[in-house]
């Protein structure tokens, strides 16, 4: 068998195609250089298109939202089953965070007839059914957040239905679970601040402050491109995914700092459109800003992959056009449908 050729039964080509595509990419001149990240930029526009990421995004930042308020509860009944340990004024301070920002999307009104009530009983002692009622539904609906990444970065990549749906939904729950994990890693670090970790090191450590801020970016670009790398139903390449997560982490920060001046901006008027919705919505714009960014990123890569394709991704690919295509020959008059067909069904005939 020569190298770099495909198997018969649609395996991935030999390690030589790898090199021999790392060799060509090498060998591209600035023109070509050029040439090549038009390309990639035409192409990745056309797959933003194409894959709908503007309403894409829309409903993951939906569903995003939709899972912080059980998630804030769950936390907050957590902490009554240990608030022996915390000072009064430390659970006052976790009580008006979470007053204030109920207050944000609900009427005071409403607030103080309901929500104060239950939040007084849960820090109390502890509720296990709000803690078990909230993290369910914040699991539910921030994996199916996640999932609208999965199942999108799948298809872009021209490999929809290899993984079926409950593979697919069992990896969206293990992401959102990672992601909070990497989120009570990385929040505090954002709200703590350089200066206060400079004032926790020691005199002879005070160095470390100056990775301070690489490291919060390192972690998030480290969970977008393990997003990207775990969403291929195929193993491929971790460091392949840095381009589109590091795209779209610059994406994040840029798109923040804007919201952030817009804000800044109408702070002063007195009155919104939105009312006591303007709040919320400003957090909806920015997880859309946030979802936007990691759909386009996901598309570098997968364009990445088209113009530059990995063996195991085109070996997945022929496997896939292979099963279609006698899934076609099969469903001819006469023909038994095979076990592994992709489940469509036949035209019906008058």
């Amino acid at each position: 068998m020569a190298t770099g050729a495909t198997d018969a039964d649609g395996g991935p080509p030999q390690p030589a195609a790898a090199a021999s595509r790392a060799a060509e990419l090498r060998r591209i001149g600035p023109a070509r250089l050029l040439r090549a990240v038009w390309r990639l930029t035409k192409e990745t526009t056309l797959s933003c298109v194409h894959h709908r990421v503007t309403g894409l995004a829309a409903e993951a930042a939906f569903f995003a939202i939709l899972s912080l308020p059980p998630l804030i509860f769950a936390l907050a009944g957590a902490i009554g089953y240990v608030v022996e340990r915390f000072s009064a004024n430390r659970v006052d301070e976790v009580r008006e965070a979470v007053l204030s920002l109920a207050g944000q999307a609900l009427t005071p009104e409403t607030v103080n007839t309901i929500i104060r009530p239950t939040l007084n009983d849960v820090l109390a002692g502890g509720r296990y059914d709000v803690v078990s009622v909230g993290f369910v539904l914040a699991l539910w609906s921030g994996s199916r957040a996640l999932n609208v990444f999965v199942d999108t970065i799948t298809i872009m990549y021209g490999l929809g239905g290899v993984r079926g749906i409950v593979r697919t939904r069992t990896l969206s729950f293990f992401l959102y679970v990672l992601g909070l994990i990497t989120g009570i890693v990385s929040i505090p670090l954002v709200l703590a601040g350089p200066t206060l970790v400079r004032d926790v090191l020691p005199d002879r450590l005070v160095f470390l402050n100056a990775l301070y801020w690489p490291v919060v970016l390192v972690l998030c670009i480290c969970f977008l491109a393990t997003l990207y790398h775990v969403s291929v139903p195929v193993r491929t390449r971790w460091r392949l995914n840095l381009p589109g997560a590091v795209f779209s982490m610059g994406v994040w920060i840029f798109g923040s700092a804007l919201l952030r001046l817009v804000l800044a901006g109408t702070a002063g008027q007195s009155t919104s459109i939105y009312g006591p919705l303007a709040a919320p919505i400003a957090v909806l714009i920015w997880l859309y800003i946030l979802s936007i960014a990691v759909l386009i990123g996901a598309a570098i890569n997968a364009t990445f992959d088209r113009l530059w394709p990995q063996p195991e991704t085109t070996g997945a690919r022929l496997q896939l056009l292979r099963r279609v295509q006698r899934s076609v020959r099969t469903w001819r008059p006469g023909g038994e449908r095979p076990a592994d067909a992709v489940p469509h069904e036949p035209e019906q005939r008058g």
